[in-house]
């Protein structure tokens, strides 16, 4: 028998929401449809329930019956729990935040930012992916959602240090830079964890990783936990805060970059005492200021926008900057830049097992994408786009490179001494 859920929890959380910004949203949508072009899932699927405006519905229905005329005799339409039970799926499955919805928009509507909002309300009710909230819990409890302890993180980049011959500082009582990792880089990509370290050693960065602080994505964010996403800001800005770290730097993860540094000032209700940099911006400092020669690369190359970094994070020309001149047979895909197709594993969807049939349809847009280019590389920014379309790439048995743009620089890296820190904040 199914478990009951909790309906009155999940309307009140929905209602709180709608005193927010949201509600400027809800009482905008024209039903125009323009959306449903720009959504992955909608395009793989040709399903008309993957159009995002549909998304609205459980919020919007919570907040039509507080404002309906006759809702003090009780005529007005409630949010069931059919209701929820029909949409847990879509606000979770089939919709990774990426925000391609918002840039067609005519009145401008992030609906990311309600399905945010929705899933908390869902999570209050009982309801979302198991495996999801587990990551989230996961997180919480051990640190990291894939279960990367102190300890184990410590083991882990010892070996990595060794194997590597670099040089990787854990634990500095002081230093300016704070690096962040992600679990599924220490992982399944440990070598971006090298290559940051080489170029930050490169640069002659004061810095440090931190086990009081070090795991950069936001599985509270993404699963609708509010309580966990505060604690992992905390963990990293109690951090930060300890060593004096001026600047803390965000790995190849697009949602770890979107939740630091544009949510956590908001989500803790305060300033955040430094600045927050994804890694590509540091390495774009360096470019700038001269610091950073690297050996052309020949082979044909195009760039993945992961959609948190570039769309919704306005880093998109960051790398192409580090490309330029380096990459010499660089190839845009089409889309590009903010338009760009998500990889389908943003917000979570990753990591959500009954999502994988829908998440390697919608790869089939970038094999497309990448391959009218003719180049035989995809570089991205964000080590949970690498992994969707790794995976995704094995089950189409896809015979193009999928690569790290952080590795791509630290491979090509002409030593030639090391220098001093960029200054703090990006040139634009």
């Amino acid at each position: 028998m199914a478990e009951a859920i909790d309906v009155d929890a999940a309307t009140r959380t929905f209602l709180a929401h709608t005193e927010e910004h949201l509600v400027s949203y809800l009482e905008g949508c024209v039903h125009c449809g323009q959306c449903a072009d720009a959504c992955h899932f909608h395009e793989a699927s040709g399903d008309p329930r993957h159009t995002p405006a549909y998304k609205l519905f459980p919020i919007a229905k919570a907040y039509r019956r507080q404002k309906w005329p006759l809702s003090w005799l009780g005529l007005a339409p409630r949010v069931t729990e059919q209701d929820l039970r029909q949409w847990e799926e879509l606000l979770f499955d089939t919709c990774t935040m990426c925000g391609r919805c918002t840039t067609v928009c005519p009145m401008g509507i992030d609906i990311a930012s309600i399905v945010a909002g929705a899933r908390q309300a869902f999570v209050k009710a009982g309801l979302g992916p198991e495996d999801l909230l587990a990551a989230a819990d996961n997180a919480r409890d051990h640190g990291s959602p894939l279960g990367v302890t102190p300890e184990k993180l410590t083991d882990r980049i010892d070996w990595l240090a060794d194997e590597h011959e670099v040089d990787i500082v854990v634990d500095k009582d002081k230093a300016d830079i704070l690096l962040t990792v992600s679990s599924i880089e220490v992982m399944k990509y440990p070598e971006s964890v090298v290559a940051m370290a080489k170029i930050l050693n490169h640069a002659g960065a004061d810095w440090t990783l931190s086990t009081k602080g070090y795991e950069a994505t936001n599985f509270g964010y993404l699963a609708g936990k509010a309580d966990i996403a505060r604690t992992m800001i905390l963990r990293i800005t109690d951090a930060a805060e300890s060593i004096g770290a001026k600047t803390v730097i965000i790995p190849e993860c697009g949602h770890a970059y979107g939740v630091l540094r544009w949510g956590a000032a908001n989500i803790l209700g305060r300033e955040l005492p430094y600045e927050v940099l994804h890694i590509s911006e540091f390495v774009a400092e360096l470019k700038r200021q001269g610091k950073l020669k690297l050996k052309p690369v020949e082979e044909p190359i195009t760039y993945h926008d992961a959609c948190q970094i570039s769309r919704r994070g306005g880093a998109t020309e960051t790398a192409r900057y580090l490309l330029d001149g380096f990459a010499q047979d660089f190839r845009e895909m089409a889309p590009t830049a903010d338009y760009n197709w998500c990889c389908g594993g943003g917000g979570g969807v990753q990591a959500i097992g009954r999502a994988a049939d829908l998440r390697h349809q919608v790869f089939k847009i970038k094999m497309d994408q990448v391959e009218r280019t003719g180049a035989t590389t995809m570089v991205s920014g964000c080590s949970n786009c690498r992994l969707t379309m790794d995976e995704s790439k094995a089950h189409w048995r896809w015979d193009r490179g999928i690569g790290g743009l952080v590795e791509l620089v630290a491979e090509n890296l002409i030593e030639d001494g090391a220098g001093t820190p960029p200054a703090a904040g990006p040139s634009t």
